[in-house]
């Protein structure tokens, strides 16, 4: 390494983890918060609810952003959701990103 000062330091790269929420977290906004966060961290990726009562994507962006979202994903949710779990697969380092934005998915 010992490049100069790029504006994006890839430290860690991008990650890419898909995630399931459970609780109370259909019918509470928890969709367009998760987007409105995931927009702040500058991540891409998808929401979307599940027939059987649960909130589930996938994250993708740098490490550390996408730990933030996992975090956020874990506790905080939107203001009337009531968390009991989330859970992470997938998680993978990735090249590029494959989504251009973060949708919320029908």
């Amino acid at each position: 390494g010992g490049g100069g000062g790029a504006a994006m330091a890839d430290g860690d790269g991008l990650l890419s983890v898909e995630y399931e929420v459970y609780g109370k977290v259909q019918g509470v906004f928890f969709r367009k918060y998760t987007q409105s966060e995931a927009k702040r961290l500058g991540l891409v990726g998808w929401v979307q609810n599940t027939s059987h009562g649960t909130v589930q994507g996938q994250i993708q962006g740098p490490a550390a952003r996408v730990r933030e979202l996992q975090e956020w994903l874990r506790k905080i949710g939107s203001p009337q959701s009531r968390i009991s779990r989330a859970e992470f697969s997938n998680e993978k380092k990735i090249e590029a990103l494959e989504h251009k934005e973060f949708q919320i998915l029908k």
